[in-house]
């Protein structure tokens, strides 16, 4: 694999490889946390505003969704430091890219397309990222990522793992 991967909206007709890679990322990074149960309701979240895949000769390599805030344990830290009123941040959420199409920039590319749609839409983002997850945490705090704090990602049935929340407005980069 050479060269930069496309970024385009994701499809339904992405979702079935999608959830392929995703069980191998789980088995191999333990990505998400939550399992890989159902890979289609994780990737197809009714609070998800658009979703972004990237590919190479017709491969998909990984995606990305910007997803409503509401609800999600970032924001809280974000309003603490910010005046600006909650419609005018998103979460970027669900971001992975396939163990083959590691270290090729796929995920910088990834984020990048969510922080270009940001900036034409005057968004800021948040997000948390599991504390074990160093390199997408250097990834964050070289494209300019602020880090706000730490919390604990739980949900049904996990006690929890540490995380970090971070967040990017296009006057942070």
């Amino acid at each position: 694999m050479a060269g930069r991967p496309r970024i385009r909206e994701r499809t339904d007709e992405d979702l079935d490889e999608l959830g392929t890679i995703l069980t191998r990322v789980h088995a191999e990074d333990g990505y998400p946390v939550e399992g890989v149960a159902s890979p289609r309701a994780w990737l197809t979240d009714p609070g998800f505003l658009r979703s972004w895949v990237a590919e190479r000769d017709g491969v998909l390599l990984g995606q990305v969704s910007l997803a409503d805030p509401e609800g999600a344990e970032t924001i809280a830290l974000w309003r603490e430091r910010t005046e600006r009123d909650i419609d005018e941040v998103a979460v970027l959420a669900r971001l992975f890219v396939s163990p083959e199409a590691r270290g090729l920039g796929t995920g910088e590319a990834l984020t990048r397309a969510v922080m270009e749609h940001a900036r034409e839409h005057d968004t800021a983002l948040v997000l948390d990222v599991m504390a074990k997850d160093r390199a997408a945490i250097r990834l964050y705090e070289r494209l300019g990522w602020e880090r706000l704090g730490d919390i604990v990602h739980a949900f049904d049935g996990y006690p929890g793992a540490p995380a970090h929340c971070y967040a990017w407005t296009s006057s942070t980069t």
